[in-house]
């Protein structure tokens, strides 16, 4: 049989292990990239490690995420991003020059390249041809430093597309589709590859909304072929010379096959508060629309800030909508300048944002109480824009230029509006300007840290038995987002005692002082969880973060890819329950044993949590790697590295 073009790519970079799906491998990262919300940590880590410079073929540390300087802690911490890049030779892109994922697709993605990235939506670079995958923080750091990365040799989903998408459909349509099929969970371990007739229907910033929403559902990345599309982008962009022809073999094999016909998707959203929570646009029935956001790395393209401009052009926001728009990066924004599209919108009454990643991370436009808010970013978590009860749904630019202007969830397709031509550029504006490149930096330059800087905290090694208490007990779907705040609390990311005072603050603030109280008595703290704990974000202070609160177990019916790598790395054992009936039998505040935890995973033999409150003895079982196993007797990755 032949194959897949993920196995093609994966095994040009096989360091560790054999392509043998489900098992362990370690594969050779060829670019990395950072952003500065998880940055900092990254690159202390990597301080921490001893290592004198990158030995990957690329490095970028992106300022996007938390570009509002209120008080000193932000400006301090890209400061310090500035210093750390030109001493260990990382390229620097200032704050303004764009959100990460898509100035890396203009700008670095290569075709056949391996990328991993301190962001969840680093998969982005999958639009382009790259196997690219989002990790923690410390992850990347490793890999920066010339180490592997590890993942489960994954199953391969062919995602056969056929036709063309039809007027005000988009291709954030075609993700949102793939939502309502594949859901938010369930698809550990698992690349999704694009392919068939109706992939050259599609360009590469499409492409890209496509890989990059790939994340919401789980999977470990997405991918789409390197074909005419994607030369005639690199071409664009003045890279023709990375640009390389890259598919599967025409008799693949494949773990499933599944075929998707452009031509039936219609315009859908997400509702509140699930990007799986998948709705059509034709039932809203009318929905009234207080606030309008276009932008995030999911949309913010040239091609979709100008078919905005057309659709606003010679029209007005409408009197009770707060209409903004983000351009994805500064080559964007120069461009829809310079074309007169930034003109057309702020005629409408636009208003014009940041090249940053801004309301999607919920640092900026929060909208007013009880606000239903239209989206073009990728998650719509309760809470996530800053607003604890706004309604908040996903939809395509298209969609929600047209409710900027009617004032309700409208379908494009019966709004009376003629549909916005806007071909791709044949030709980009460069201006690399806003990088600072290593050659062009002083490797002697002192590192700046401010006094919200502080040394990554080191655990202990894992403990004979874990013996305390159920510090919280959560439902199903819990994100990141719900164990460590983003918004303001993300300007503590580099001062972990402080940001640690937040952790599950949306579901009880209480928690870090149970858990230090505990700590301090000597006693360990466990978290009961039900299915999907951790998606979201690849914010490495979900783990570590309780790891300094004293968490030493993560009890669950399942936990996401990214969440599950990053509690090995801070030294917390993910266990799940053998029957998910005894889910129901634990409570929040009981006192539980967890004995001989480390015997029994040195001989791989079942674990049995001990309630004492309630006289029961659970079976847990647990999935790790002897490499896994090794980390967490260490206390973590970091401890593991520099033993």
């Amino acid at each position: 049989m032949g194959k897949s073009l993920t196995r093609k790519i994966l095994e040009k970079h096989l360091v560790v292990g054999e392509y043998i799906p489900s098992s362990e491998i370690g594969i050779k990262i060829d670019q990395t990239l950072t952003q500065d919300a998880t940055g900092t940590m990254a690159y202390l880590q990597f301080e921490a490690m001893g290592l004198k410079q990158v030995k990957t073929e690329l490095s970028v540390s992106y300022v996007d995420h938390n570009t509002i300087q209120v008080g000193f802690e932000n400006a301090d911490d890209h400061k310090y991003l500035q210093t750390v890049a030109a001493k260990y030779g990382i390229v620097y892109s200032k704050a303004g020059n764009g959100i990460c994922h898509q100035v890396h697709l203009e700008r670095f993605g290569k075709p056949g390249k391996t990328l991993l990235g301190s962001d969840s939506h680093t998969p982005t670079g999958g639009g382009i041809g790259m196997i690219a995958i989002g990790a923690g923080g410390l992850d990347v750091a490793v890999a920066m430093g010339g180490g592997e990365f590890y993942i489960t040799c994954p199953k391969v989903y062919k995602i056969n597309l056929k036709g063309k998408l039809q007027p005000w459909v988009t291709a954030k349509d075609v993700v949102l589709k793939m939502l309502e099929m594949f859901t938010v969970k369930g698809n550990v371990g698992v690349v999704m590859e694009y392919a068939g007739p109706g992939v050259a229907n599609l360009t590469v910033p499409e492409r890209a909304t496509i890989t990059n929403m790939g994340a919401e559902m789980g999977v470990t990345t997405s991918i789409f072929p390197s074909d005419e599309e994607t030369r005639k982008f690199l071409k664009a962009q003045g890279r023709e010379a990375d640009w390389v022809e890259l598919k599967a073999d025409d008799d693949a094999e494949y773990d499933r096959v599944v075929d998707l016909d452009l031509c039936e998707i219609e315009p859908l959203a997400a509702a509140p508060h699930s990007p799986g929570n998948i709705v059509r646009v034709s039932d809203m029935k009318n929905l009234k629309v207080d606030q309008v956001m276009v932008g995030s790395c999911t949309n913010s393209s040239y091609k979709e800030i100008a078919t905005v401009a057309k659709i606003m052009k010679g029209k007005k926001v409408h009197p009770d909508v707060s209409f903004g728009v983000a351009p994805g990066s500064r080559q964007v924004l120069q461009m829809a300048a310079r074309d007169g599209y930034i003109s057309d919108l702020l005629d409408s009454g636009a208003r014009l944002l940041e090249a940053a990643c801004g309301f999607c991370i919920g640092n900026s436009q929060s909208p007013k109480t009880t606000a239903v808010s239209l989206r073009t970013s990728n998650r719509n978590f309760k809470g996530r824009s800053g607003t604890a009860d706004a309604q908040v749904y996903l939809v395509s630019p298209e969609v929600a230029a047209v409710a900027a202007i009617t004032g309700k969830f409208t379908d494009p397709r019966d709004a009376g509006i003629e549909y916005p031509k806007v071909d791709m550029p044949t030709q980009f504006l460069i201006d690399d300007s806003m990088f600072i490149f290593p050659e062009d930096a002083n490797r002697s330059v002192e590192i700046v840290r401010g006094p919200n800087i502080g040394n990554p905290p080191v655990n202990d090694k894992m403990p004979e038995s874990i013996k305390g208490v159920v510090g919280i007990k959560v439902e199903d779907k819990i994100t990141t987002d719900h164990i460590m705040p983003a918004g303001a609390r993300l300007k503590y990311r580099s001062n972990v005692p402080k940001y640690s005072e937040y952790v599950f603050e949306p579901i009880d603030p209480s928690f870090p002082k149970r858990a230090m109280e505990a700590k301090k008595k000597g006693q360990h703290t466990v978290v009961v969880a039900g299915e999907s704990y951790g998606q979201g974000s690849s914010r490495e202070h979900a783990a570590l973060c309780p790891m300094y609160l004293g968490v030493k177990a993560i009890i669950a019916k399942s936990v996401e890819r990214i969440h599950a790598a990053n509690l090995v790395n801070f030294g917390i054992v993910s266990l799940s329950f053998k029957n998910m009936a005894d889910y129901d039998k634990i409570e929040q505040g009981d006192e539980i044993e967890i004995p001989d935890i480390k015997k029994k995973i040195q001989s791989n033999e079942p674990v049995i949590l001990v309630d004492k409150t309630k006289n029961l003895k659970i079976e847990l079982t647990y999935n790790l790697s002897q490499r896994q196993k090794d980390i967490l007797y260490e206390g973590g990755l970091l401890s593991y590295t520099v033993k």
